[in-house]
């Protein structure tokens, strides 16, 4: 099975080694040079978030991936994800090909709708239209994908009638992702439309997500398109042993679900749940050999082919991430080969 290895941060705000919070300007600056490092270890892609609020440093993803795009050579560039349904597809499209020219053809777009709504009041958009913003706008955007002159109308939008947008592409072809959190609609959406698949699976055995994958390939092939790349979106820490990133990570997990948590009503995190996660969810924390394990026991369950590690996860110094990518980059992944072989 050949299989590709991402990396996915929402450039959670950081603090310094004395546990201090460090400003927004600084993580932005730290990812920066977290994407460098990623690319020098030879890892594929490197994705970036967007956010809306003071836990998280980025909101313009595709900002960051063009200061990314210059000091890089071969890493794949792309948001994870792109709030579609408070954007406008044309303005997306737009930056994304100026990515993609500043990177010498290395953007992706991962569309989604996110998993938080701030951005709706923030852009004026009404969260009663959530759904119909996100599937007006995704099959607009697929029209400019085309990089044709566009024809299109909705209800949300204005129309374009015969529309250039530019720059164009040098390829002519930026690819397209339908970040999926485990809904058959949302699947069968993307195989509609011809799309890669993004499975968001942050919580519970992955394996539970393969009728997902085994849909997806029924219905492309029912669409009349040959399957696209299914890829998953995990996220976990890398240490040198189990208990190492077990004690380094738990703190970290704590206050950034605890916070959503207080936010959204949820009962409030518990360590026995989050070991519990570790041992048998979706929760990527221990040696090297261990989530190397599991994500090789990920991607064959659901028959994935690539894995994107979410490697950021609340309020971590930046020597504990660069380690992290480090071990990820050096022994991880070539474990998971090994396995896979």
């Amino acid at each position: 099975m050949t299989i590709t290895f991402g990396l996915d941060t929402f450039g959670d705000m950081q603090s310094d080694d004395q546990g201090n919070p460090i400003t927004a300007a600084q993580t932005i600056r730290n990812l920066v040079e977290q994407a460098v490092f990623a690319d020098q270890l030879g890892i594929n892609h490197f994705n970036i978030g967007e956010h809306h609020r003071d836990d998280f440093a980025v909101s313009a993803p595709d900002s960051v991936l063009a200061g990314i795009a210059t000091r890089t050579k071969q890493i794949t560039l792309g948001s994870g994800v792109t709030v579609l349904s408070s954007d406008d597809p044309v303005r997306v499209f737009q930056r994304f090909s100026t990515v993609d020219a500043l990177s010498n053809g290395r953007a992706e777009i991962t569309a989604g709708r996110g998993s938080f709504i701030e951005s709706f009041p923030l852009f004026g958009y009404d969260l009663q239209d959530y759904g119909n913003l996100f599937e007006e706008k995704l099959e607009l955007l697929v029209e400019l994908l085309k990089e044709r002159p566009v024809t299109w109308a909705g209800q949300l939008r204005a129309p374009l009638n015969n529309q250039e947008v530019y720059p164009k592409s040098e390829s002519g072809a930026i690819p397209l992702r339908v970040g999926v959190g485990g809904t058959p609609e949302s699947v069968v959406r993307a195989a509609r439309l011809n799309l890669h698949l993004a499975l968001a699976i942050i919580g519970g055995d992955p394996a539970r997500f393969a009728p997902f994958a085994q849909l997806y390939h029924q219905a492309m092939s029912e669409f009349g398109h040959a399957s696209k790349s299914i890829s998953i979106h995990s996220p976990g820490y890398v240490a040198e042993t189990d208990e190492e990133a077990i004690e380094t990570h738990w703190p970290n997990h704590f206050a950034m679900f605890g916070r959503i948590g207080r936010e959204r009503g949820w009962a409030p995190m518990t360590k026995d749940h989050f070991l519990q996660e570790v041992q048998y969810g979706s929760l990527y924390v221990g040696s090297p050999e261990t989530v190397a394990k599991k994500i090789a026991y990920a991607v064959k369950s659901v028959g994935a082919n690539r894995f994107d590690f979410k490697y950021a996860n609340g309020p971590q110094t930046q020597a504990q991430l660069m380690r992290c990518l480090e071990l990820y980059g050096t022994k991880v992944i070539p474990i998971v080969r090994d396995l896979l072989a």
